[in-house]
């Protein structure tokens, strides 16, 4: 059985600085895929785009700026504290989504009663997905 957490919030999916509006984006974990958090965003019109990175990320962008590359999260608003910033980017194209703190923390927490931090290593197969992956690689 996989043992997974799963969560639905509303974030607001910023357009402009005069246009933003609501998209559910279902949150999931895996205990199989430990260090891995998902994002399903489904946007108005346009099929589920899943994002997935880093849970330490996610923890990191709730009390500071974290992440490089195609992911950034960071607090956002004059207390730092109520909303989270996410923005995605993809060559060159950029999305930006707010959603509240709370029901972040709460899905990291869940998230830590599965698999607690620091104990990834001990769920998953991390050796053998890489094996898997590098020898697809050399015989591809």
């Amino acid at each position: 059985m996989r043992e997974s957490v799963q969560a639905e919030v509303l974030m607001s999916f910023l357009v402009s600085e005069e246009l933003a509006f609501r998209v559910p984006v279902e949150l999931r974990y895996e205990a199989e895929d430990p260090y891995a958090v998902r994002m399903t965003f489904h946007l108005p019109g346009d099929a589920p785009v899943t994002w997935a990175f880093g849970r330490d990320l996610l923890l990191g962008g709730l009390l500071g700026p974290s992440g490089e590359g195609d992911v950034h999260i960071a607090p956002t608003g004059p207390d730092g504290q109520s909303d989270i910033g996410i923005r995605l980017q993809v060559c060159g194209d950029r999305a930006l989504f707010l959603v509240s703190v709370a029901p972040m923390v709460a899905f990291l927490d869940r998230t830590d009663r599965l698999v607690p931090l620091g104990q990834e290593r001990s769920y998953g197969d991390f050796e053998g997905d890489l094996d898997r992956a590098l020898t697809g690689i050399l015989a591809g």
